[in-house]
């Protein structure tokens, strides 16, 4: 056999785009109903995908993206931190 690998590839909650998943943030929800952000891609829990740009974010607010994947509310602090990871991301 050749040894091409397939690439995985996830879903933006924000903007509805499939893109490889080493380029996006992972968003995990943990069995304590926290939310934190995943940089490993490996931790544990139900997680959700979301291209590092501030535009995507707002859409995953806007059209309630995150909150459909996770199936609750999510807290504002969440997204507060969301926006600092992607600013962080910016400067970089």
């Amino acid at each position: 056999m050749s040894g091409n690998r397939k690439v995985p590839v996830r879903k933006c909650v924000g903007c509805q785009e499939m893109k490889n998943k080493k380029e996006m943030i992972r968003i995990i929800r943990t069995a304590e109903n926290e939310f934190v952000l995943d940089t490993t891609g490996k931790k544990n829990g139900r997680g959700a995908y979301l291209c590092p740009d501030r535009e995507c974010l707002k859409k995953a607010v806007k059209n309630r993206g995150l909150e459909r994947s996770f199936k609750q509310a999510i807290p504002d602090e969440v997204y507060e931190a969301l926006e600092k990871e992607m600013i962080d991301i910016d400067t970089r």
